[in-house]
């Protein structure tokens, strides 16, 4: 891992912000516009983009181009433009277009710089309720209608008291499912839908688990770090490190971690 000083770390955190704050009237130009028209990128299912997912994106790119020419950038729409820094940009420029087609408000902007260790700083930004989550360089906090306060998540409890949060119902395969279900089973709440404003509940102590399959490293590099700040953990399935995406368990703290790994892992090994 890079050790940033001081002014690089604010650098960064000044330009995470003003790349959000570009990408949000992007995105609320054509969020719950009439009639908004979608490509599809999945022959075989349903994985939207919309020009507010490209606008957004090309909006932050030229930002970096000007802000922080040297560093890389990964981004859902554009791909990979190489730097020379050591760091790279992570970007998803609407997580949840599924959601943010249907009108939801659980999509938001994931915005993340890492380097070859992973995600050192990350911000989940869900515009239409002007909520913004920041993690990294020894700060967590969120800011929103309520003010600005810490993030914090939640202390260890039994798994039969936690609350558990997915996007999809099936979670990924057939087999991932049912790992998934084995948890659901054990947990006091169960909630779907989220898309990354779980990640984002995570972190503000209002649930103990998000547990997903088949992610991307643009859908979870900001999460991670917004979580890790707040005092949570994310891993994938067999508690190693998450930033390349796949299956993901994300948890408040160790002990609530350990329980739901324990349980995934059993059931994927029957």
């Amino acid at each position: 891992m890079q050790q940033l000083d001081i002014q690089t770390q604010d650098e960064l955190l000044r330009v995470a912000h003003l790349l959000a704050d570009a990408a949000r009237p992007e995105t609320l130009k054509y969020f719950r516009q009439a009639n908004l028209s979608t490509d599809n990128k999945d022959a075989s299912g349903y994985d939207p983009v919309t020009v507010a997912d490209k606008a957004a994106e090309k909006v932050m790119r030229a930002i970096l181009a000007r802000e922080r020419p040297d560093d890389g950038i990964l981004g859902e729409e554009f791909g990979t433009t190489s730097g020379t820094s050591g760091l790279t940009w992570v970007l998803d420029p609407i997580d949840g277009t599924r959601g943010y087609v249907s009108g939801t408000p659980t999509w938001g902007i994931l915005i993340s710089v890492a380097d070859q260790s992973g995600p050192l700083m990350g911000l989940i930004d869900q515009p239409y309720i002007n909520e913004r989550f920041v993690g990294g360089f020894g700060r967590a906090f969120m800011t929103g209608p309520l003010g600005e306060k810490p993030l914090v998540t939640r202390t260890a409890m039994p798994i039969g008291e936690a609350r558990l949060l997915t996007t999809f119902p099936e979670v990924g395969s057939l087999t991932e499912g049912q790992a998934f279900h084995k948890v659901a089973e054990q947990v006091q709440l169960t909630r779907y839908g989220m898309d990354c404003y779980g990640y984002a509940l995570l972190a503000s102590g209002q649930v103990d688990l998000v547990i997903e399959a088949g992610l991307k490293p643009y859908d979870i590099h900001a999460p991670i770090a917004v979580i890790k700040a707040a005092g949570g953990i994310v891993s994938n399935w067999q508690g190693g490190a998450a930033h390349h995406g796949g299956r993901i368990v994300a948890a408040a703290n160790a002990e609530i971690h350990a329980a739901a790994l324990a349980i995934l892992q059993d059931s994927i090994n029957d």
